[in-house]
């Protein structure tokens, strides 16, 4: 891998020798470039790619706030730390706030410095590698949504076009949050069979007794209120992929119908007299025990071994907690979108204590936390404490939460703030409830007692889009 590249931009120019001998001291490989003006500095980061700029912010004629500011809008992931004198502390923290990654105060303390700069090539070689290997993978609609550069995922990126060009079942395990239907969809949009959309099942939410004639279809008359024909899923799927999510939730009568359709290629929609072939390709996910369930009974042991053609496993975020700031960062950005709310980002900090956090829920877990971050949070940088606040749980201290009664001229008054109470229980337990249905709005109304018309008027109140819960 070629060596990182530092610029240093400060219009002083002992400092800027001063800090080129220090740094090429203790950064060993890494390749240091220095100019004394804002405008000398553009024009060599359009020239030359660099990984990283420490940018002084009092400089003539550009300062260090403009330069950020066209940087950025350039190139977003590049890594910023910014440099400014003891006492405007106030300016370092407005330049994070538009997209630096740090900041550093003069005189420098060596230690921080080589500390900080090492974090921010650290980041910058992350985003490097990831981009690096989404462009070896051919960087497509394919693999949106999957992120990170870790040696499980790299694996997985790999296993992922090596099945693509095939069309044999592929078993798809994981646990839940994982990104199982990111990788189902990447499988079929890597494939042949992409021209035409991938036909996605949630097998657990269609009941038992309308998932075998949404599977396989039905004729007009074949039952009670059957007043037209329907052809089903497998149907629709034909010349297609058909993604069977969390598969071993199915019945075991249904588990004998799918086996025949494997098994012969052709389906028989209920009341029809004879079958028809398809040509589809199964994908299919569990976060189960298939094997525990084998040996109760309640899963086909022939069903599995015509499923396991291929098998893909998904890490658990545990496993690839180095990808953790990316995704952040990454569902930062997504979570900025879906809410048409400005650009937030992690403080640095902030994003080391995600990393060490347990995500249980996976990766679903980090998104909707940082979906709640993106909703809750006052600040354009997101800091630990902050988070603390909204989230009932301090990183550093372990505190108990409570609820932020500040206003801007001194505390709230008993109603706003029992009003801000009421609006973070609301918003908290909806997106909770929408995270264990999977966006399902009819499910979550049922399971919190209310009906479906006044669930979807919380959800339009709070501006909570039921869809943003709905991947895998």
């Amino acid at each position: 891998m070629a060596p990182a590249r530092l610029l240093i931009v400060d219009d002083e120019v002992d400092m800027l020798e001063g800090l080129k001998r220090l740094l090429s001291y203790e950064l060993k490989d890494v390749v240091i470039l220095t100019v004394s003006r804002g405008r000398q500095a553009l024009r060599l980061a359009r020239r030359e790619w660099v990984d990283l700029v420490l940018l002084d912010v009092r400089m003539p004629e550009m300062d260090g706030l403009q330069l950020l500011e066209v940087l950025r809008q350039e190139d977003p992931g590049l890594t910023v730390i910014m440099m400014t004198a003891y006492g405007s502390i106030e300016v370092a923290v407005e330049a994070m706030k538009h997209g630096a990654y740090d900041f550093i105060t003069k005189p420098f303390d060596s230690d921080t410095l080589v500390r900080t700069v090492t974090k921010g090539l650290e980041r910058s070689r992350l985003i490097r590698e990831n981009r690096r290997l989404r462009r070896h993978l051919g960087e497509s609609a394919a693999f949106q949504g999957l992120v990170g550069q870790s040696p499980p995922m790299r694996r997985l990126y790999e296993r992922i076009q090596t099945v693509a060009g095939t069309d044999y079942t592929v078993l798809i395990r994981g646990e839940s949050g994982t990104g199982k239907e990111l990788v189902a969809r990447a499988i079929h949009d890597l494939s042949r069979r992409a021209r035409r959309p991938l036909v996605t099942v949630n097998c657990p939410a269609i009941p038992e007794r309308l998932l075998e004639s949404e599977l396989f279809g039905y004729k007009k008359g074949a039952f009670t209120g059957a007043d037209r024909d329907h052809p089903g899923l497998f149907q629709e799927a034909h010349g297609s992929s058909l993604f069977l999510d969390e598969i071993a939730d199915i019945s075991v009568p249904v588990q004998t119908k799918l086996l025949r359709v494997l098994q012969e290629q052709e389906i028989k929609p209920l009341g029809a007299n004879r079958a028809h072939k398809v040509d589809v390709r199964i994908l299919a996910s569990t976060n189960q025990d298939i094997e525990a369930k084998i040996r109760e009974r309640s899963f086909r042991e022939d069903l599995y071994y015509r499923l396991n053609v291929v098998t893909l496993k998904t890490p658990p975020l545990r496993d690839i907690a180095e990808d953790i700031p990316l995704l952040a960062e990454h569902f930062a950005r997504l979570a900025s979108a879906e809410l048409g709310y400005p650009p937030k980002r992690f403080a640095p900090e902030t994003l080391a204590s995600l990393s060490r956090r347990a995500w249980p829920g996976n990766a679903r877990e980090l998104q909707n936390f940082v979906r709640r971050a993106m909703m809750f949070s006052r600040h354009e940088t997101i800091s630990s404490e902050e988070i603390a606040r909204m989230d009932g749980s301090d990183f550093n201290a372990g505190r108990a939460a409570v609820l932020d009664i500040r206003a801007e001229d001194g505390i709230l008054t008993y109603k706003p703030a029992k009003e801000r109470l009421l609006h973070e229980f609301t918003q908290s337990y909806v997106i909770e409830i929408l995270q264990k249905t999977r966006g399902n709005v009819s499910q979550a109304a049922t399971l919190s007692g209310l009906g479906r018309a006044s669930f979807q008027k919380i959800l339009r109140r709070l501006g909570i889009k039921p869809e943003m819960y709905r991947s895998g």
